[in-house]
C-alpha cells in the first residue's frame, strides 16, 4: 500500500533556442510545471505540465498550499479519491487554468508511482490495447523569419522521409491566399497520400472570416483543421463543422468532461485533442476518451508525446500521438532523461514500468529549484 510521503514542486523556464510563431503569438521561453511525488516505500512518481508564460508561482503555490495537503498520508491507489479531494479543493481558485494543470501534473505521478509500484508500463497498468507502439504524427511547420512555402514544403518532406505517413503545419497568421500557397507547397511535397493536418492557434474571430479560408483549404484535402477559434467558442466551432466537410479538432486546453461534453453534445468536433497535462490528469483523460468513444469520436492528444503514448497505447479511439521530431518548439524534451524513439511512424512505447522516464536533475537545475511539500 503506498503511502504519500513528500512531495517536490518546481516551476523552470526553458528558452527556445529561435524564437518560433504561431498564428497570433510568439513564443521564445517555454515554462514547464513538474512536481516528483514519493512513496514511504521510496517509489517516485513524476509529473509535469506546460505553464505558458510566467506561470510558475501560481503553479508551485497551488501545489504547496492548496493541493499538497490534500495528498500526504493517502493511499497512493486511492486514485479517483484523490482527485475529487484535490477537484474539491480547488474550486473557488480554480476548476481551469494554472491550479487544474496543477491537479494534472499531480494525478499523472500518481499513476506512474502506481504502475511502478505495480511493476507494469504505464500502458500496460491501464489496460492495453497497443502493446509495443503507437501510430504518430509528426508536428512541425512553424512561422521563422525566412521561411518560403518551399522551405515549408521541405521540412514536412523531412518528416515524410523518416517514415512518418501523417504530418501537421501551422496556419492563420497571413492571409487566405498567403496561407492557400503554404498548403499547396506541403500538399505536393509530401503527396496526396500522406496525412496533413492544419493547426490555427485559434486564429479566426468568426465562421466568416474561418471560410474565407477554409474555401481555399478544401481542395487540399487537411486530416483536420484545429483550434480554427479561441476554445470557448464552442457554437462557431459546431457550426464551421456544418459549413465544411473538413474535419474540425480541438480541446487542447479544454478543462474537465464537462467542457467536452459540450463539445461532443454540440457536434463541434470530430477530434478531440484532449491534453492529459492540462484537462485534469490521466484520471479525467481517461474519462473524457471513454466519453469521446461513445459519441463515436476520435481522440488524438496534444504534445508531451511522451506522456500521451502510454494513454494512446490503452484507448482503442485513440488514432495518433503528436510527435515533434527534435526539442527546438517542445523543449521539455531537455528536462527529462530518456527520450521516445520512432520507426516507420510509430512511436516505440517504453517498457519499463511507469513512464520509462524521469526527469534529468542536472537539466532541471539550470532552470529551476525544487521545494518539498511534507
Amino acid at each position: 500500500m503506498p503511502i504519500i510521503e513528500s512531495i517536490d514542486v518546481s516551476a523552470v523556464s526553458v528558452p527556445l533556442d529561435r524564437v518560433t510563431s504561431f498564428s497570433n503569438r510568439s513564443v521564445s521561453t517555454r515554462y514547464y510545471g513538474l512536481v516528483k511525488v514519493r512513496s514511504k516505500e521510496g517509489i517516485e512518481g513524476i509529473g509535469f505540465c506546460y505553464i505558458g508564460s510566467d506561470g510558475g508561482p501560481i503553479f508551485t503555490a497551488a501545489v504547496e498550499h492548496l493541493l499538497g495537503k490534500v495528498l500526504i498520508g493517502k493511499d497512493s491507489y486511492g486514485v479517483e479519491g484523490l482527485w475529487q479531494s484535490m477537484y474539491q479543493e480547488a474550486l473557488l481558485q480554480g476548476r481551469q487554468g494554472t491550479v487544474m494543470r496543477a491537479i494534472s501534473a499531480l494525478d499523472t505521478a500518481i499513476w506512474d508511482m502506481n504502475s511502478k509500484a505495480g511493476g507494469l508500463p504505464l500502458h500496460k497498468y491501464l489496460g492495453a490495447f497497443e502493446l509495443e507502439s503507437v501510430p504518430a504524427y509528426a508536428s512541425g511547420g512553424y512561422y521563422l523569419d525566412g521561411k518560403t512555402p518551399e522551405k515549408l514544403g521541405e521540412e514536412m518532406a523531412s518528416y515524410v522521409a523518416l517514415g512518418f505517413k501523417a504530418v501537421k503545419m501551422k496556419t492563420g497568421r497571413h492571409s487566405p491566399k498567403e496561407e492557400e500557397a503554404r498548403l499547396k507547397a506541403a500538399r505536393d511535397a509530401v503527396g496526396p497520400d500522406v496525412e496533413l493536418m492544419m493547426d490555427c492557434n485559434n486564429a479566426w474571430q468568426d465562421v466568416t472570416q474561418a471560410m474565407q479560408y477554409i474555401r481555399r483549404f478544401e481542395q487540399y484535402e487537411p486530416y483536420f483543421i484545429e483550434e480554427p477559434f479561441g476554445p470557448d467558442d464552442v457554437d462557431s466551432h459546431a457550426k464551421l463543422a456544418r459549413l465544411t466537410h473538413l474535419p474540425i479538432a480541438t480541446a487542447e486546453i479544454g478543462y474537465g468532461r464537462w467542457y467536452h461534453k459540450e463539445l461532443l453534445d454540440k457536434q463541434a468536433a470530430s477530434i478531440l485533442q484532449t491534453d492529459a497535462a492540462v484537462c485534469g490528469g490521466i484520471t479525467e483523460w481517461k474519462r473524457i476518451a471513454a466519453t469521446a468513444a461513445s459519441y463515436g469520436v476520435v481522440v488524438c492528444p496534444h504534445w508531451f508525446h511522451d506522456l500521451h503514448a502510454p494513454l494512446v497505447a490503452a484507448t482503442p479511439n485513440a488514432r495518433y500521438v503528436e510527435f515533434f521530431w527534435d526539442d527546438q518548439v517542445l523543449n521539455f524534451r531537455r528536462l527529462i532523461d530518456r527520450q521516445l524513439s520512432q520507426k516507420d511512424g510509430r512511436v516505440i512505447l517504453h517498457q519499463e514500468p511507469g513512464l520509462g522516464f524521469g526527469f534529468d536533475e542536472k537539466a532541471v537545475a539550470r532552470y529551476g529549484a525544487w521545494t518539498t511539500v511534507r
